[in-house]
């Protein structure tokens, strides 16, 4: 496990304490669930921007044409 030392201004400081006090978690398990979803947005985005590369743009505007046809027909 490693350290990690930040500066931060104190009023972000307060605040991130309030919020992990609110939580009734600590600090340090603050800071790890805040960069555990940092982590997944990162991961979610390079895989949508991956396989965005590998897809065809026509058939994408295809798709999205069949979906509007069929929102259109359904009561």
């Amino acid at each position: 496990m490693a350290t990690l030392t930040i500066r931060l201004a104190d009023e972000k400081h307060e605040r991130l304490r309030k919020l992990a006090e609110r939580r009734e978690i600590s600090m340090n398990k603050l800071m790890d669930e805040l960069a555990t979803v940092a982590l997944v947005e990162f991961d979610a985005e390079t895989r949508f921007r991956a396989r965005a590369a590998l897809g065809s743009p026509a058939e994408g505007l295809r798709l999205l044409d069949e979906l509007d046809r069929r929102e259109k027909a359904e009561p």
